[in-house]
């Protein structure tokens, strides 16, 4: 016969205290959710800044990416839901008080936006009017003089959009990893940095490059100082949260904690921004690609790490 000590009072199996359910879908919603609030909120600010001509990798080329990320996360989640076909009834009320209700309004509100964002360049991209489409052209006509609007629309919609993916997890109490504040504005800064690290990569000049460089090595130093506080907040916590912190910090996540999120996500990036301000001659895109990496892996490491963390006592 074979005894179990249960301290909780309960062990039911996928309920409580046990919880796997959210797979890569789900990472992956996050990070790409993050990198496109990150992109929208960079270019809606140089567009009310009338900064627009200046900075056209960031206004032009990088908002391509976020009604596409935005479109491949909204599939992934849909594809972890147990019945996709009921996702329409998260638009049949709104809670307030749900994190879910929040995300799935904004991403409703957002996601058109960035498609008709990228309809106001239309005719820069389609250089030949013989190729264009008609009924294109005249949406574009229509939306450029509401472009600084839309701007200042998706200012607010892209902070929501980027502190929701973080929310979206300490919103579970159970989870003593998730369950903490820093959590919002810790996936807000890491989705500013993607976003900026994207930024980069399709810059069409050596002065916005240089500029997104500069802010995503502030960037990089404010998610380190937010990493740190968390760590340090769990460490000082209970002995629940001392459990859960430590499977970042000598437990099973360490390797991929520490040496793809911290180092080779954020330490190495950084050390080559700081290099390339100081006026050092070093390849941008490599930079880039690992904050993008790091940003990923980051998500991978909260969500399955974040499930085997409970409540026994």
């Amino acid at each position: 016969m074979q005894e179990e000590l249960f301290i909780s009072g309960r062990d039911i199996p996928n309920i409580d205290p046990y919880l796997q359910i959210w797979h890569w879908p789900i990472s992956v919603y996050l990070f790409l959710g993050g990198l496109a609030a990150g992109i929208i909120f960079f270019s809606s600010v140089i567009t009310v800044l009338g900064k627009d001509k200046e900075y056209v990798g960031a206004v032009k080329y990088a908002t391509l990416v976020p009604p596409v990320a935005l479109s491949l996360g909204l599939l992934a989640l849909v594809y972890d839901l147990t019945h996709p076909l009921y996702t329409y009834q998260l638009y049949t009320t709104i809670r307030l008080e749900s994190p879910m209700s929040w995300g799935a309004w904004v991403l409703l509100i957002t996601t058109p936006l960035t498609f008709l964002w990228v309809l106001t360049y239309y005719s820069e991209f389609v250089k030949n009017s013989s190729k264009r489409i008609g009924f294109l052209v005249k949406i574009e006509e229509f939306l450029v003089p509401y472009r600084k609007q839309m701007a200042y629309a998706l200012i607010p919609l892209s902070i929501i959009l980027g502190v929701y993916t973080g929310i979206l997890l300490s919103a579970f109490n159970a989870r003593p990893l998730w369950n903490n504040a820093i959590l919002g504005p810790l996936f807000l800064t890491s989705g500013l940095s993607t976003g900026a690290a994207t930024i980069i990569l399709l810059a069409k000049s050596s002065a916005e490059r240089h500029l997104f460089t500069r802010i995503d090595l502030a960037l990089i130093v404010l998610e380190l100082g937010l990493i740190v506080h968390m760590i340090m907040g769990m460490h000082a916590g209970s002995q629940v949260q001392l459990e859960a912190m430590q499977l970042l910090v000598g437990g099973e996540f360490t390797l991929m904690f520490f040496g793809f999120v911290i180092i080779l996500g954020l330490l190495v990036p950084a050390s080559i921004e700081l290099m390339e301000i100081l006026g050092k001659k070093v390849p941008a895109a490599v930079p880039a690609m690992l904050i993008l990496l790091g940003g990923l892996i980051f998500r991978f490491v909260m969500v399955e790490a974040g499930q085997i963390t409970r409540y026994l006592y």
